[in-house]
């Protein structure tokens, strides 16, 4: 009995060491997954940095949705002032045009009768314009009646008033009424570009008819464009003119640009319940932007002071935003812990941190992180 005891009493503190030496083990696991170590060596062949929180400025953001346009000035839409067939066109959409450049020929009969109408009505009026100051002389003179003299005026001003008309409207077909008072009569009516820029529709072929109410092509000059952006109801009294303005490009680059709120329009869309609110690009000549682009953006309509780390200090992993804070520093090297953190607003290449674990004294790794705990 007494060998069976002594027996259960070594077994027993057998058991109890290997639970303690589990237990150190259990510990050592959780040190090495929540330590990071790195070597001075380390440190300073990968430029690692380190660095406390810091108080920066950071703006309250109103988010919004646009495009980028053009002023109405800078878009033209191409019409010809008669109908007619398409003589004449080599133009392509995307191909430049200068202002003044000769974009379409057209062609038809009525251009002939309108020139003929004018050169009658040219022809006539020197005729016209003698017989009635003839007549004012012989009424002033009580020798015609008032009635020869009133009919000579109503001919003559009636006549003038038919060729002014006829030659306006001459010139908006771009016919010249000097050379077709010179006899030079022609089917054809030339079309040019009412500014520079580039085709963006081109809606007409050689050989098909357009009447005054086609749309023949349209030019948008680049020069200057802006944004137009939509805010809704909830936030039209925090956007004010003179506010910075922050967009990408979605669809086409990851790129912050920078703008500012020029002006906020002044009546609501009933069925989106929004404004519109047009503002200018910083550096627009550096960018390659182009009318229809989409943007997402942000109008800084208010400021905070708050603690921030570098934007490359706080990476996103499965999720959640982390940020490595030293715990030690030896001669050998350094001992980061791993620190979920909750982030708020990222600016000027800063983000916000929101956390009630971490003190201004801290200090963290500030460049570097991606390469120690990955993405």
């Amino acid at each position: 009995m007494k060998n069976i005891l002594q027996i259960a009493a070594v077994f027993l503190l057998l058991m109890g060491c290997g639970n303690e030496n589990n237990k150190e083990s259990a510990s050592e696991g959780q040190g090495e997954e929540t330590g990071i170590v790195v070597t001075q060596e380390q440190f300073d062949t990968n430029d690692l940095t380190i660095g406390p929180m810091e108080k920066r400025t950071f703006p309250k953001m109103v988010e919004t949705s646009g495009m980028i346009d053009v002023p109405p000035e800078n878009r033209a839409s191409v019409m010809a002032f008669m109908g007619g067939f398409v003589k004449q066109t080599s133009l392509l959409v995307g191909d430049k045009v200068k202002k003044g450049q000769l974009l379409v020929v057209l062609e038809n009969q009525e251009f002939l009768k309108m020139q003929q109408e004018y050169m009658e009505v040219f022809n006539q009026l020197d005729y016209l314009k003698a017989e009635f100051e003839r007549n004012e002389t012989l009424f002033e003179e009580k020798i015609a009646s008032q009635k020869n003299f009133l009919q000579a005026k109503s001919n003559y001003e009636t006549a003038k008033a038919r060729y002014q008309g006829l030659r306006e409207q001459l010139q908006m077909l771009n016919i010249s009424p000097s050379k077709v008072e010179q006899g030079n009569i022609s089917s054809q009516a030339a079309i040019y570009a009412p500014i520079s820029g580039s085709i963006t529709k081109m809606n007409v072929a050689k050989g098909s008819y357009v009447s005054s109410a086609t749309e023949i092509l349209e030019i948008v000059s680049n020069e200057h464009v802006h944004l137009e952006l939509t805010v809704f109801e909830k936030d039209i009294l925090k956007v004010k003119k003179g506010q910075k303005i922050q967009f990408r490009i979605t669809e086409a680059s990851e790129e912050a640009f920078n703008g500012e709120v020029y002006l906020v329009g002044t009546s609501i869309d009933d069925a989106k319940r929004s404004i519109k609110v047009h503002g200018h690009l910083e550096h627009e000549e550096e960018a390659n932007f182009l009318p229809g682009m989409f943007v997402d953006a942000k109008i800084m309509t208010d400021t905070i002071k708050t603690l921030s780390l570098p934007e490359e200090a706080v990476i996103e992993s499965e999720g959640t935003s982390y940020v490595l804070k030293l715990v030690n520093k030896q001669g050998a090297g350094y001992t980061f812990e791993r620190i979920a953190v909750k982030q708020g607003n990222t600016y000027d290449g800063y983000t916000e941190i929101i956390s009630t674990e971490l003190n201004k004294t801290d200090q963290f790794l500030t460049k570097g992180v991606f390469d120690l705990i990955g993405g």
